[in-house]
């Protein structure tokens, strides 16, 4: 890549950057002296939500009052007169939802997409992690988000990806290292907020020089942690090296060492990870700034069927969570974790990103506004050409399934339901002609993970235990993270017959059952994401659910429990393309054990 020089010119371009909605933080003084007018009356507003119960995230309490808004940003409380007067009729207003940690690749729609349907939901502002497509496509993936989303209504923000790849232990499609960094913040130096979650915490408590090397570059910016499992002194360490976030919490107990050792705990509540209920009960009324509700992974039809954030919300008031503070742990919380200096409350010189609520139980939206603007007058048709083929497999043939017999039992990742983390099995699979193969009695079926970046030809081969399906295959180019390709099936043929439906198009979602495809869903962009309509993505992904549960799964959402089979980095066996790894000792270890 052609790395222009590195001197950071931020104050050059700021102007030039005022003109994206996401560049906030600045105001003009010519700007200022029009809303200082407006403020004191002189000249009228352009809206006014009159008789509304607005939920002051900065006081903590509700009160009935008039909000004005000028040329997109809250000019003052009480009587003013307006071009548009929306009669509040009592509801609440909220300024708008802060999504602070989510990889919008998750939701398998394009930037725009995703966009307009969390707008819908109450987000008015998203702080991504695009390590996805950054593991696919690198620093070209990252160009294109960042420039999809320019002028979108919905601020949409970044953290630089700090795994890329994730480890060692799997080959991805681009390495992005501090020199790519660096160049991306000096062409987007509004765009970034901070490093991205540091998965690699074995390398930071080893001081691997590569690792520290990525910490101090980011030591003036946010850094994200990710710190699943990580207790006593590995987590000092882990602490003491930058990262101030972690959203891997699972149980109180690990949260609230967490917190009392400095940590921001984002409390995860996605379409796999549920960890509200857990977590929930450790926010109280000393410690609340420390926290954040994100989503991290949340699919299509999970946004259509349950909501963004606002279903975190409805979530956390039905674990007794008063309902301003979860609101303040949607807005306020992450808005003064990433500076997000105009965002998070709605007080006079805040950007008018509100939601207006019909109540405080349910969350249900009667509107939302973003710059002082109702969503039906924005556009949300930001559309950039997207990368090219991503699919790039080697000799792939029906022999690259096959696992040689080498003894009588083998390791196999077994599914916990309801989360990411896996553990280990030791089961006997069935032996036939001198190869393993599935048992589907037993509820085990072989797993594979293929190199699709760089045509290595690179083959992991494994099995797992507790999918739940008696007979086919399916198969997936999301596999975090670096997004090779995944099959899970109970014979070969199938398999093979998935796998190569994914690279025809380029990347997809197969479902294969009798070496027949059932159904598949086309992921044209890095493999990642569809270029279709939210409807029409929805209707690929409940095609493809409903195939599954034809196929015997007994989980609800079986493509995203396959996606996190190839994660080294949450416990505590996975599979990638250059085998089974034992995550806890960082290692690839073998397949049989007797």
């Amino acid at each position: 890549m052609d790395v222009p020089s590195l001197e950071f010119s931020g104050a050059k371009n700021w102007k030039k950057c005022l003109k994206e909605n996401n560049e906030d933080n600045i105001l003009s003084s010519s700007q200022k002296i029009k809303l200082i007018q407006a403020a004191k009356g002189k000249i009228s507003a352009d809206l006014l939500i009159a008789n509304v119960n607005l939920i002051n995230t900065i006081s903590g309490k509700i009160h009935l009052t008039d909000v004005a808004v000028k040329d997109g940003t809250v000019i003052g409380f009480g009587k003013y007169q307006a071009e548009k007067i929306i009669d509040g009729q009592g509801a609440y207003l909220s300024p708008g939802f802060i999504e602070s940690h989510i990889h919008i690749e998750s939701t398998l729609l394009a930037p725009h997409v995703f966009a307009r349907t969390v707008a819908s939901k109450g987000t008015t502002a998203v702080v991504c992690d695009p390590h996805e497509i950054a593991n696919v496509l690198g620093s070209t993936g990252i160009e294109y988000f960042v420039k999809s989303t320019a002028h979108l209504p919905v601020a949409i923000y970044f953290t630089l990806p700090s795994c890329v790849p994730a480890t060692h232990l799997e080959n991805a499609g681009a390495a992005l290292g501090v020199k790519e960094m660096k160049y991306l913040l000096e062409k987007f130096p509004y765009r970034f907020k901070g490093l991205g979650e540091m998965m690699n915490f074995p390398g930071v408590i080893n001081g691997d020089p590569e690792v520290l090397a990525k910490l101090e570059f980011a030591e003036n910016l946010i850094i994200d942690g990710h710190a699943p499992g990580l207790t006593g002194k590995d987590l000092n360490a882990y602490i003491l090296a930058g990262p101030k976030s972690d959203h891997e919490c699972v149980h109180y107990d690990q949260a609230k060492e967490k917190l009392e050792k400095g940590m921001h705990i984002m409390i995860r509540q996605g379409t796999s990870e549920h960890n509200m209920e857990e977590l929930i009960p450790l926010v109280n009324d000393h410690n609340w700034p420390n926290f954040s509700l994100v989503s991290d992974d949340r699919h299509p039809e999970d946004l259509v069927r349950s909501g963004h954030l606002d279903d975190n919300l409805r979530r956390a008031v039905s674990l007794n969570m008063d309902p301003v503070r979860a609101i303040q742990l949607v807005t306020i919380n992450p808005a003064r974790y990433f500076g997000l200096k105009r965002r998070g409350a709605i007080a006079p010189g805040y950007q008018a990103d509100m939601v207006l609520l019909e109540n405080i139980d349910d969350f249900k939206i009667r509107k939302v506004f973003v710059q002082g603007k109702e969503l039906d007058e924005l556009s949300f048709n930001e559309e950039i050409a997207p990368p090219g083929n991503s699919m790039h497999i080697r000799n792939l043939s029906e022999k690259s399934f096959e696992i040689t017999a080498q003894g009588k039992k083998v390791r196999a990742i077994e599914v916990v339901p309801g989360q990411i983390v896996t553990k280990t099995a030791i089961v006997s699979p069935k032996l036939v002609n001198g190869l393993a193969q599935a048992d589907p009695d037993i509820g085990l079926v072989k797993l594979t993970v293929m190199e699709r970046h760089r045509a290595t030809g690179n083959v992991g081969l494994g099995f797992v235990l507790g999918l739940g399906f008696k007979n086919g295959a399916i198969a997936a180019t999301v596999a975090h993270d670096s997004h090779n390709l995944i099959i899970a099936g109970t014979n070969d043929h199938d398999m093979f017959t998935a796998a190569m439906e994914a690279q025809k198009m380029g990347g997809a979602m197969v479902a294969v059952q009798g070496g027949k495809v059932l159904t598949a869903l086309p992921l044209p962009i890095a493999g990642l994401m569809s270029n279709k309509s939210l409807e029409e993505v929805v209707d690929g992904m409940n095609e493809l659910n409903n195939a599954c549960r034809h196929m015997g799964f007994k989980h609800e959402n079986p493509f995203m429990i396959l996606s996190f089979l190839a994660l080294p980095v949450i416990p505590e066996l996975k599979l990638t393309d250059k085998g089974l790894v034992d995550v806890n000792k960082f290692e690839i270890v073998d397949l049989w054990v007797e």
